[in-house]
């Protein structure tokens, strides 16, 4: 009988022991669209995400804990996003990097908020997001009000007189971005030509197009991302008509240029100034070039989205959720490879540094944005 009891009590302690390493880790889901037409920004998130906690393990942890990822695939579909969030909630995920598109991040934050998960996204910019009382919901992106309100001044000094129309992708993120550029565009005394919406994930807009010719519109303000962009700029120039598109960050990805083709030269968008430029990011952009991957746009966004994520962890003493919210409302500033950044009460970053950009040709003939407003 001792026998039996001496068994089964080493047996437990075998079990602790190799339960140990497993309790130790702090599970972070990582929510993006793997696949869909905006996979782009969800690799740039995924492997921002994968790098950092890579490099904070590296370094030892936190609190003596290493994190470990649970990849999501979103599609960047609302309902898809919210499966994406019970499967974090089921799998006893304590924090959220994402998710990127704001159309899945309204309902999967609520799921979060039920199950006491805290959220940062790194890419999200509808302004409705952190305008819900959710306290344990964060961003570490600007937001489309801050952007549009960039771009209708940039239009106000640079395009006066001419005829600006509006188009919209009809997502979250696309018609909340073209309603804010148009309500700046107002307060400016400047009214848009035609205000209308495309089907995001058709292929033909050729309709579209023959609106946008018919009003002679100079500018094309566009609210979504960069495979319609790209695809209402190539059946611009197919049509003829010479106007200049005008978007948003949906279209800060090289994928648009490719989509967009020759005729992409002249585009316009707005974004922060470029993040792989910063000395605070130098070390962290070699070491995805040495992989042969371009850390543009959100790469660096979600990779301070895990560096803040650390930090409020570390000044919390703790990896409760709750507690964690706390510290980021309370102790900012966070040393990102982003620049430092600190939370208001909504969740949103203190700071809103949207500039313009414009889509050249470069010495060795490749398309790409270049900063022109500081």
């Amino acid at each position: 009988m001792r026998k039996h009891v001496f068994a089964g009590l080493a047996l437990g302690l075998l079990a602790v022991l190799l339960a140990g390493p497993s309790r130790a880790q702090i599970i972070v889901g990582v929510g993006s669209p793997i696949t869909g037409s905006d996979a782009a920004f969800g690799a740039q998130v995924r492997n921002g995400a994968e790098q950092a906690v890579a490099d904070i393990n590296a370094a030892g942890g936190v609190l003596g804990q290493k994190f470990q990822i649970s990849v999501g695939d979103d599609a960047g579909e609302p309902k898809q996003g919210r499966s994406v969030a019970n499967k974090f909630v089921g799998e006893g995920v304590s924090f959220v990097v994402g998710h990127f598109n704001s159309a899945v991040t309204m309902p999967a934050s609520e799921v979060y908020n039920e199950a006491g998960v805290l959220e940062i996204s790194p890419g999200s910019t509808n302004p409705q997001i952190t305008e819900r009382n959710m306290p344990l919901l964060f961003r570490t992106c600007g937001r489309d009000d801050q952007q549009g309100a960039v771009a209708a001044k940039y239009l106000t000094d640079h395009a006066k007189g001419k005829k600006i129309a509006i188009v919209h992708d009809k997502s979250t993120y696309g018609k909340g971005l073209a309603d804010e550029a148009r309500k700046a565009l107002a307060v400016a005394g400047i009214k848009e030509v035609i205000y209308e919406g495309l089907n995001k994930g058709e292929k033909d807009y050729s309709a579209m197009v023959s609106k946008i010719k018919s009003v002679d519109a100079d500018i094309v303000f566009f609210g979504g991302y960069f495979t319609e962009g790209g695809l209402l700029v190539r059946q611009m120039r197919d049509q003829g008509v010479k106007a200049i598109l005008m978007g948003g960050d949906g279209i800060a990805s090289q994928e648009f240029a490719s989509i967009a083709g020759p005729g992409v030269e002249g585009a316009l968008m707005t974004f922060p100034p470029d993040p792989r430029k910063r000395p605070e990011a130098a070390a962290v952009v070699r070491t995805f070039e040495a992989k042969g991957y371009n850390p543009e746009t959100y790469t660096l966004y979600s990779y301070a989205t895990v560096q803040v994520l650390k930090q409020a962890i570390e000044k919390a003493g703790t990896a409760d959720p709750t507690a964690v919210a706390k510290a980021l409302h309370d102790s900012g500033p966070f040393s990102t490879v982003i620049g430092d950044l600190s939370f208001d009460a909504k969740g949103d970053i203190t700071r809103a540094d949207y500039t313009v950009y414009e889509w050249r040709k470069a010495a060795d003939g490749k398309v790409s944005y270049q900063q022109i407003e500081k």
